[in-house]
């Protein structure tokens, strides 16, 4: 999306847990249940965001113009 970037959760070691509860789970989100192609992360609800944070918080999207790393 134009005018909009995201970026990874700043707490590392929340991040790495998540990362392995992804990697156990086969890359689907591990906070929704239903594993479909939309629960994949990052998942359907986080990619149509214009900001907000993912449901496991991995991720974090924001308008540009912040000193975020754009992804």
């Amino acid at each position: 999306m134009k005018g909009i970037k995201w970026k990874e959760n700043p707490d590392k070691e929340f991040v790495h847990e998540i990362r392995q509860k992804l990697k156990q789970n086969n890359g689907y989100c591990p906070c929704i249940l239903i594993k479909t192609p939309d629960t994949k992360c990052p998942c359907k609800e986080f990619r149509k965001m214009e900001s907000g944070i993912c449901h496991c918080g991995l991720y974090i999207k924001t308008a540009k113009g912040t000193d975020l790393n754009e992804h």
